[in-house]
């Protein structure tokens, strides 16, 4: 009876150790994969205005929106945050508010060449004062929604558009069409 308790207890024991050993190399693969996910995540910049290319241009439909299109310039990958800050106007006091409504389900990833895009209200009926202006002031944003390095100024087409108090900007989007749905 002592010979099979103590074979039992070999094989248990070699049962366990061999069981012990593949739970720390699955852990040591999660380790390795989770650090690689980080190096891959620490290589994709945050789009600012050094690595993009920012235009706006002005949209048949719907009347009182522009289109702004940020393209990545730069030679890896990087993320859209948020949505930009904008200043109409050499004159503005704030930033356009952002159209909550329209956050993205994630933050987006722009390739080199890749272009994302905001819609941006000008103006409605409901909203107070406003004038005519002839540039649109640029700011992206970086993780935690600060603005990040330099303005870029931008000179609206035409002879500008008129803003008022309602304008405002949407989060970007992958595709024009969505960011013109506000």
């Amino acid at each position: 009876m002592r010979k099979s308790t103590r074979s039992f207890s070999r094989t248990a024991a070699s049962s366990l150790a061999v069981a012990a050993l593949a739970l720390v190399g699955f852990q040591a693969t999660g380790q390795t994969a989770t650090a690689a996910t980080a190096a891959k995540a620490s290589s994709i910049a945050t789009c600012t205005t050094a690595n993009t290319k920012v235009s706006v241009s002005t949209v048949s439909r719907p009347i009182n929106h522009l289109l702004l299109k940020a393209t990545n310039t730069g030679t890896k990958p990087c993320y859209a945050y948020s949505a930009p800050f904008l200043r109409a106007g050499a004159d503005a006091q704030a930033p356009l508010r952002w159209v909550e409504e329209s956050t993205p389900q994630s933050v987006l990833m722009l390739e080199p060449g890749q272009s994302a895009y905001a819609g941006v209200l000008t103006y409605s009926p409901d909203g107070e004062g406003g004038s005519q202006v002839k540039t649109l002031g640029v700011l992206l944003t970086d993780k935690k929604g600060n603005a990040t390095a330099t303005e870029k100024s931008l000179k609206l087409p035409g002879s500008g558009a008129f803003f008022n108090s309602a304008a405002a900007v949407t989060y970007w989007q992958d595709n024009a069409a969505d960011a013109l749905v506000w």
